[in-house]
């Protein structure tokens, strides 16, 4: 077993890999940006190097800096969290090519399928369905018009080389084609360096359904159950759940056997995740496949109990898998919700600042995974994740109450975040009945902003007679003060005395 894993990366991950190392054992080394010095993986750490100044440039994507403060460290393998460099092939490959242990898939493997259009042609070869779509990049405009044409509008643009919504743009009709054909293969080209994009059949109101898969080293893979990724903002992840209140066990089976095949075709191994979208009539389509851990892993340990960070260890280190598919038998629902510092009022607009106060949620079946705490700065620097808040029930009413009441708990001053509207979503009918696809966070955002502006209002009002009632018991008349001031003290006195 690894003696000391390096972690290529910093807030709420990092936190999460050094807590699973410690309870085996294992030492850990954190690296930083001048602007993370005090943050808590930097502190949680056995030992923490910093890498350079504030932009990720510079810092968490600069390379040789980080091989430097990993040859001062001497650790023995690397854990690259998500984000980063954690899909960088070359990077993968350089640790390799040091003698150190990468915890996660081979370089090759990242590179198949870090490439969509690779992993697409994997997946037809796996004799797995994919969303209809070119199986080679456009070549040029007229091109992609032809090919959308053929499928039918509308259509989906997007970029070989990458996730995330990068590159991404829906397209309803041919005049619409060539601006946005321009501007996803400029974001592409900053995003992944890469300009290539490709096309595929846009689906109507789709569920976004992730199976977690786990293979090592000798032949043993297995699924660990589906997560429902549906609610979604600018193809971003807000919410996930699981089990998914839509997809049903036949489904369910289906889903897990083609995430299986997949993970086999390419000789995977470590923790990863095979993407489906799931229209109206269940029909299920390859998306992609996420050769790292998830954000929204936690929700599949809550329902396995499977310590999904240890297990990558173990199997980075030549360990057989603990687990096989007969001992993997969810319980009970799990919903995590990400906590982001941004202004729910003003377009999602990132927020930064000073943390001036900080309270998390506590209680049975709530888990918090956050990577900052009271008096650290937020600075524009990094994505706006703060933490991760999840919870556990028997079944889904009651893991859904439970977030409700720990997103209350949770109190963040100082800058803005996403608690107030993420606890409006979950109000909502749509999601109390689980009935939601990809679409409907665009249908609802418009009322669950409003709503969440009376509740504002609101509250600045009951604030404002607050302040004028303060104003005018503390302005006694003059007759009066006398004796208001002696039963004030009184009063005092007595409630200090019942305390006690």
């Amino acid at each position: 077993m690894f003696q000391k894993v390096f972690i290529a990366n910093r807030g709420e991950i990092a936190v999460r890999v050094i807590r699973s190392c410690r309870e085996m054992g294992i030492q850990t080394v954190a690296i930083y940006s001048d602007a993370d010095r005090t943050a808590p993986h930097v502190l949680k750490a056995d030992e923490a190097y910093c890498v350079g100044p504030p932009p990720s440039t510079q810092s968490y994507l600069n390379e040789e800096a980080i091989f430097k403060a990993l040859d001062i460290s001497k650790a023995d393998a690397v854990h690259p969290g998500y984000g980063f460099l954690s899909e960088n092939a070359e990077f993968a490959k350089a640790i390799q090519n040091k003698g150190i242990t990468w915890i996660g898939p081979s370089a090759e493997v990242i590179t198949i399928m870090g490439d969509k259009m690779a992993a697409r042609n994997l997946a037809i070869e796996s004799d797995v369905p994919v969303v209809p779509g070119t199986t080679e990049p456009v070549k040029d405009i007229s091109d992609a018009k032809k090919v959308a044409g053929d499928m039918g509008y509308p259509v989906l643009i997007k970029a070989a080389g990458g996730g995330g919504g990068k590159g991404m743009r829906i397209i309803h009709s041919e005049t619409e084609l060539e601006n946005s054909m321009e501007r996803a293969q400029s974001e592409a080209e900053k995003a992944f360096s890469d300009n290539r994009v490709y096309l595929e059949k846009y689906l109507e109101d789709p569920h976004h359904i992730e199976i977690q898969v786990f293979a090592d080293d000798h032949g043993n893979v297995v699924s660990l159950g589906e997560r429902e990724c549906s609610i979604q903002r600018r193809y971003q992840k807000i919410i996930e759940e699981t089990p998914s209140p839509f997809i049903d066990e036949t489904l369910r089976h289906s889903l897990a056997q083609a995430a299986l095949k997949i993970t086999k075709a390419c000789n995977y191994v470590g923790a990863g995740t095979v993407e489906f979208l799931v229209d109206t009539h269940k029909n299920y389509y390859f998306l992609e496949m996420n050769t790292r851990l998830q954000v929204e892993h936690p929700i599949t340990e809550m329902v396995t109990d499977v310590d999904l960070v240890q297990e990558q260890i173990r199997v980075a280190a030549g360990e057989k898998l603990s687990l096989e598919q007969g001992d993997i038998s969810p319980k009970g629902a799990a919903i995590e919700c990400r906590i982001y510092a941004e202004d729910g009022f003003s377009n999602f607009t990132p927020s930064t600042g000073i943390i001036t106060e900080m309270t998390l949620p506590q209680g049975l079946g709530v888990r918090m995974d956050e990577g900052v705490h009271a008096g650290q700065e937020i600075t524009p620097y990094y994505d706006p994740l703060l933490g991760k808040l999840i919870t556990w029930g028997k079944d889904r009413s009651t893991a859904l109450s439970r977030m409700i009441r720990a997103l209350n708990e949770l109190h963040i001053a100082g800058i803005e975040t996403s608690i107030p509207f993420c606890l409006m979503v979950f109000r909502h009918p749509a999601i109390q009945e689980g009935k939601y696809s990809t679409h409907t966070l665009d249908t609802i955002k418009d009322e669950v902003l409003s709503e969440l502006t009376i509740h504002k209002e609101d509250r600045l009002l009951a604030a404002r007679i607050g302040a004028i009632q303060f104003t005018l018991q503390s302005e006694p008349s003059r007759r009066g003060k006398k004796e208001q001031s002696d039963k004030k003290l009184w009063s005092s006195s007595g409630r200090k005395d019942a305390m006690r």
